[in-house]
C-alpha cells in the first residue's frame, strides 16, 4: 500500500459490521440487468463480483423496490424485492456468497418508490405521490395522493424486505432515498408534502414516515443489523422543475442545510447508523447525478457540516473517483467513507490500483452519462462510455487470441487508441500510425476548457496503456493505400476520423471565420462579439468557454432547441449547459440559419424567411463533422480484414468512437 493512500484503506466500522476498507461503490440503477420477476440477472452479478474483486470495500446495490401494487412498475425495469421473494433470494444469495469471498460487504439498497419522479412510461398505473402534485416527466398528470394505511403498508414492506435481505445474506441495507426527490424525500420536503395526518406537517411529522421504516426494520431483524440512509443535504431547488446552479443565489424551496442537519440529528436517534450523502433533486438532477459541469467533490462542503452534526458515519459520493480528493476529504474530516459511482464502471479495479500505487492505470470517468444514465433513456443496459465491457464483464470480456496476427491501425484518436490497446492487450502485434505529431484526435481540441478536463485524463490515460502493452507508435506520418500493402498486414483498422462540416454559404472564407476547433486550440483569437454556427454539444460547450472569457457570444440553430441533433445528450448534462449558458449571458436563436457572413457580421434567416443582421467580430463553425473515408475507400476490395471505425464510419461522440473500436478489435 502507498503512504498517500493511507486512510483510504483503513477499516470502518458501520453499526457493528466492520468494512476493510473506506471505498464504497455507490448506488446505481442496475437497468437492463433484471429479470422480469424483478431479481438481480447473471449480468448483474458478475457486474458487482468485477468491483468486489478489485478491491472495494462495500458495495451498495441498485435500487431494489420493497413492493410492486401501489406503485406497480412495468417488469424488469428495477429489482423487485416481492414479486417473487423465493427466486431473490437464491439470486441475491448467489450474489452475496461470491462477494464476501473477496471479504467484501454488501448492502441492498431499497426503495418504498418513486412517487412524482416516477416517469408514467415505467409505471403500470397512474403515479403516486404524498399529496396531489404534479409529475416532474409530465406535468399535465396530477399524482394520486397516497392514503394513511397505504404509508403504513410501505412501512411494513420495508420491515419484510429486510427479513428477505438477511436471508439472501446481505450485510446491511441502505433506505432510498430521503435524497434526489424519490416518493420517500418528498414526504419530507413541504414543497411536496401538505398532508394533515401524520406523515405531514412540521419537519418532525414529516420524518415519521422514514423514522417508522428504521424502527420496523430493527424490530424484524434486530438492532445490530446496520441501516443507512441515502440523504441529501441540500434539494437546489429553485422552483418547480428548476435547479440552483453552484455559485448561483436563489431562495432553496425544498430542504435547506438547516432543515437537513435538524433532520438528521433526529434520524440518527430514530435508529438509523449512517448516512450515505449527497445534493440535489430532480428539479436540480445536475446536482444528484453531477455532469462534467459540476467540480470534483462537489458535496464535500455539504457533508463536512454534516459530520459536525452527527456522530455515526458519513459517506460522500459526488466525483470523488480522483484518489488524491478522496484521501483528502477523508484526511481533512469532510466524511468518513468515500463513494466511487461512475469511477467504478470506468474501472472496476480503482481500489486495487489506488493500493499498488498505480493511479495513472486508472481509466477515468469522463462524467459524460452517455453509457450509464444516457443509455438508460434509449431503453439499454446499464454500461460505460470509456468500459464496453461494464455490465456486462464475462461475455463481452478480452480474452488473448489463439495467435497473434499484424494488426495495422491507421489514426490516433481515442477510436484508434482503444483498437490499438484492445488488439495489443489480445496479444496481436500492433503498429498505430498518426499524421499528427500526438495522439488524441479531436479530443484534444474538446479537453482545452477547463470543465473538461476529464478528456484530457482519458487521452493520457490511453497514451500510459499503450506505452505498458509496448504498442509501436508512428507519429507524423501519413498513410497511404500503398504503405499498407507494403506492409501486408493481417488486419487493417482505419481511424481517420472526421474534419469539420463547413456550411457552403457567401463569406465563409472570411478572415472572421473559425472552426470551433481552432478557436478552442488558439490558432485563432475570438474577438469580444462571437456568434457560433450550431447549437448542438461542441457549439454549446465552445459558448460557454468563450462566455467565461468574458465575450459576448449568439448560438445559431437551425432546430427549434439547442443540443436536439444526432445522439441524445443525456439530460442531466444538457439541462445543466443550457443553465449555465443562461447564467452567463449566452445568446440563442433557434429555427434560424446562416445565410452570409459579412465585413460587420452575420445576416440570418428564420422559417419564415426573415432577415436580420447581427454584428460579430469572429464567427465559430460547429456545424458537426464529416467522415474521412478517403484512405478506406482507396483499400476497399484490395486486402481481407478491412474495418472502418470511429468518426471516419460515422461522426458521433466519444463513446461511439471507442464502442466501435472495442467491437471490431476484440474480434481480431
Amino acid at each position: 500500500m502507498v503512504a498517500a493512500y493511507t486512510r483510504l484503506f483503513e477499516p470502518i466500522k458501520i453499526g457493528k459490521v466492520e468494512v476493510k476498507n473506506k471505498i464504497a461503490m455507490a448506488p446505481m440503477g442496475v437497468l437492463g440487468l433484471v429479470t422480469q420477476d424483478g431479481c438481480f440477472s447473471k449480468r448483474a452479478i458478475e457486474y458487482y463480483i468485477e468491483r468486489a474483486r478489485g478491491g472495494t470495500g462495500l458495495i451498495i446495490t441498485s435500487v431494489t423496490k420493497v413492493e410492486n401494487e401501489i406503485e406497480p412498475f412495468k417488469p424488469g425495469l428495477v429489482p423487485n424485492i416481492s414479486v417473487n421473494p423465493f427466486h431473490f433470494i437464491a439470486t441475491a444469495g448467489e450474489l452475496t456468497e461470491r462477494v464476501h469471498a473477496y471479504n467484501t460487504r454488501i448492502f441492498l439498497q431499497l426503495t418504498m418508490g418513486f412517487g412524482r419522479v416516477a416517469a408514467p412510461v415505467m409505471l403500470a398505473e397512474e403515479p403516486v405521490a404524498p399529496s396531489a402534485i404534479p409529475n416532474f416527466w409530465e406535468p399535465a398528470i396530477t399524482c394520486r395522493e397516497l392514503t394513511t394505511k397505504e404509508v403504513e403498508t410501505l412501512v411494513k414492506r420495508a420491515g419484510e424486505a429486510a427479513e428477505i435481505a438477511v436471508e439472501a445474506g446481505f450485510d446491511g441495507i441502505e433506505i432510498h432515498a430521503m435524497h434526489e426527490g424519490y416518493l420517500l424525500d418528498q414526504f419530507t420536503i413541504a414543497l411536496f408534502n401538505r398532508r394533515t395526518d401524520k406523515y405531514g406537517g412540521d419537519l418532525r411529522g414529516r420524518l415519521t414516515f422514514p423514522i417508522e421504516i428504521v424502527q420496523e426494520i430493527k424490530k424484524r431483524v434486530g438492532k445490530d443489523f446496520p441501516v443507512l440512509l441515502r440523504f441529501s443535504i441540500k434539494n437546489f431547488i429553485k422552483d418547480w422543475r428548476q435547479g440552483g446552479l453552484p455559485g448561483e443565489e436563489f431562495a432553496e424551496k425544498g430542504r435547506d442545510v438547516e432543515e437537513a442537519l435538524a433532520a438528521a440529528r433526529i434520524l440518527e436517534e430514530a435508529g438509523y447508523d449512517g448516512f450515505d450523502a449527497d445534493a440535489g433533486s430532480y428539479d436540480a438532477w445536475y446536482w444528484a447525478h453531477p455532469p462534467l459541469y459540476q467540480e470534483h467533490g462537489c458535496y464535500l462542503p455539504l457533508t463536512q457540516k454534516l459530520k459536525e452534526a452527527v456522530k455515526v458515519p458519513v459517506i460522500v459520493a459526488g466525483r470523488m473517483e480522483v484518489p488524491e480528493l478522496a484521501e483528502r476529504a477523508l484526511f481533512e474530516g469532510q466524511a468518513d467513507m468515500i463513494a466511487i459511482g461512475r469511477g467504478l464502471l470506468t474501472d472496476a479495479e480503482w481500489a486495487s490500483k489506488v493500493m499498488a500505487g498505480r493511479v495513472d492505470r486508472i481509466r477515468p470517468c469522463i462524467g459524460c452519462h452517455d453509457g450509464c444514465l444516457g443509455r438508460g433513456f434509449l431503453g439499454r443496459p446499464l454500461s460505460c462510455a470509456v468500459n464496453p465491457a461494464c455490465g456486462r464483464e464475462k461475455e463481452y470480456g478480452i480474452e488473448r487470441a489463439s495467435s497473434a496476427r499484424k494488426v495495422m491501425i491507421i489514426g490516433g484518436g481515442v477510436a484508434g487508441m482503444e483498437a490499438a490497446r484492445v488488439a495489443a492487450l489480445r496479444g496481436h502485434q500492433v503498429a498505430l500510425y498518426e499524421k499528427s505529431e500526438q495522439l488524441g484526435g479531436h479530443v484534444i481540441a474538446a479537453a482545452v476548457p477547463e470543465f473538461k478536463k476529464d478528456d484530457a485524463r482519458l487521452l493520457e490515460w490511453y497514451k500510459t496503456e499503450l506505452q505498458e502493452l509496448q504498442v509501436e507508435i508512428n507519429l507524423n506520418r501519413e498513410v497511404s493505400p500503398e504503405l499498407v500493402l507494403e506492409k501486408n498486414p493481417d488486419a487493417v483498422v482505419v481511424a481517420t476520423g472526421s474534419k469539420p462540416a463547413i456550411p457552403d454559404v457567401p463569406g465563409i472564407d472570411k478572415g472572421k471565420v473559425s472552426t470551433a476547433t481552432d478557436i478552442l486550440l488558439g490558432k485563432k483569437q475570438a474577438g469580444d462579439k462571437v456568434v457560433i454556427i450550431g447549437g448542438g454539444l461542441a457549439g454549446c460547450e465552445t459558448a460557454l468557454w468563450l462566455a467565461r472569457q468574458g465575450k459576448q457570444v449568439t448560438i445559431i440553430e437551425i432546430l427549434d432547441d439547442l443540443m436536439r441533433a444526432g445522439i441524445p445528450v443525456p439530460y442531466m448534462n444538457r439541462i445543466m449547459l443550457i443553465e449555465m449558458l443562461r447564467y452567463q449571458g449566452v445568446e440563442w436563436r433557434t429555427g434560424t440559419s446562416l445565410l452570409e457572413v459579412t465585413e460587420a457580421g452575420v445576416i440570418l434567416i428564420d422559417r419564415s424567411f426573415h432577415r436580420t443582421t447581427l454584428p460579430a467580430d469572429t464567427v465559430v463553425v460547429a456545424a458537426g463533422f464529416t467522415p474521412e473515408q478517403g484512405l478506406y475507400r482507396a483499400l476497399m476490395g484490395k486486402m481481407p480484414g478491412l474495418y472502418l471505425i470511429g468518426d471516419s464510419r460515422e461522426p458521433r461522440n466519444i463513446m461511439g468512437a471507442i464502442w466501435d473500436a472495442y467491437e471490431v478489435a476484440r474480434n481480431i
